[in-house]
């Protein structure tokens, strides 16, 4: 089928992230897609080499539905373009944010009638109903790669006895307590471009046994390698978060913080479903600035194995893009959706 994906680019490069991740997806899995975005310039380092079966045009562009339109996040097509879907009726579906909130499961699925007798239906990805974004053969991947080779090529290497911990996060007013935390343990900092290697810019000295590395923009194969890489992550918004927990190592999660402080509940939503492991909840507010004082990290090998076995157990489940084909499939047939 033909796919029209919407995506407008709010800040950051998450938007960008999940649309050209779910694009690149579907088309591996034999389906037609055109990505509509608003700024596309993030792709020219997040996917330097494109994808067969993707085309990108400009937001605005979008003229002739296909068979189904996916806005990304609320994002709502064109007028014009919804005025043609009356005509073409394709299925169209709102993929919505990540959440691990409770309502996801309640609303996942849901239908919601539009003028001209088009019905958009609601889709979330999440950790029971929607699934996560997965590629086949990613954990596989994973299991067979080498990390010193990977570090190599961009010229780095690990010391004796020393870990290597990445840093993906928006400006954050507690990374002086989280260097002098790492610092405890000899600690190879891998700085992500842009807004972490700003903030760092400013710190104006490291402490005793932390080293950094500051790495060029990555694609999003490189930076799922620079996960797999890490013995801790610390990660932000969405996309990376999905992409820690593949990686089956120990993570850090800053949400998208927002002024009413609702990510505070997502956050908690989020930790309710982790394994139990003490210490870790400490540690994500003190990062996320929702708990005074300092924070500690929680026992390693522990949190390894947590990790471990929560991703074992969401790959178990359907993936997105999987779950997304078989929910249009049902969709177009005017049934009741699969939920």
């Amino acid at each position: 089928m033909r796919w029209d994906l919407f995506c407008r680019v709010i800040d950051n490069y998450g938007d960008v992230g999940v649309g050209w991740r779910l694009a690149r997806g579907l088309a591996a899995r034999g389906e037609s897609v055109r990505l509509w975005i608003d700024d596309a310039s993030a792709l020219a380092w997040m996917a330097p080499a494109d994808a067969p079966g993707v085309e990108v045009g400009a937001f605005d562009a979008a003229a002739e539905p296909g068979d189904v339109v996916v806005e990304t996040f609320g994002c709502d097509p064109p007028a014009a373009f919804v005025a043609a879907m009356r005509g073409r009726r394709p299925v169209w579906v709102n993929l919505e944010y990540l959440s691990a909130e409770g309502y996801v499961e309640r609303s996942h699925g849901l239908p919601s009638p539009q003028p001209g007798g088009l019905t958009k239906w609601f889709f979330f990805p999440g950790f029971t109903p929607g699934g996560l974004l997965r590629e086949p053969g990613l954990l596989a991947q994973r299991a067979a790669f080498d990390r010193s080779a990977w570090l190599a090529r961009l010229g780095l290497s690990l010391n004796p006895g020393e870990r290597a911990v990445s840093l993906f996060s928006y400006a954050n007013p507690a990374l002086p307590a989280l260097l002098d935390l790492l610092a405890a343990q000899p600690t190879l900092l891998l700085l992500t471009a842009g807004t972490v290697q700003a903030q760092m810019a400013a710190v104006q000295s490291l402490p005793s046994g932390l080293r950094t590395a500051a790495l060029p923009w990555l694609t999003q194969d490189d930076y799922d390698r620079l996960l797999w890489v890490s013995d801790i992550n610390f990660v932000r918004g969405e996309d990376s978060l999905v992409r820690a927990i593949w990686a089956g190592a120990p993570f850090v999660w800053q949400i998208y913080p927002q002024h009413d402080d609702a990510h505070a509940a997502k956050l908690q939503a989020f930790l309710d479903r982790f394994p139990a492991l003490p210490g870790l909840d400490g540690l994500w507010r003190g990062w996320n600035g929702l708990a005074p004082g300092r924070f500690a990290l929680p026992d390693s090998a522990a949190w390894q194995a947590a990790c471990l076995a929560w991703r074992d157990t969401l790959a178990r489940q359907p993936d997105l893009v999987s779950a997304l084909q078989a929910f249009v499939a049902n969709a177009g047939r005017k049934t009741d959706p699969l939920c």
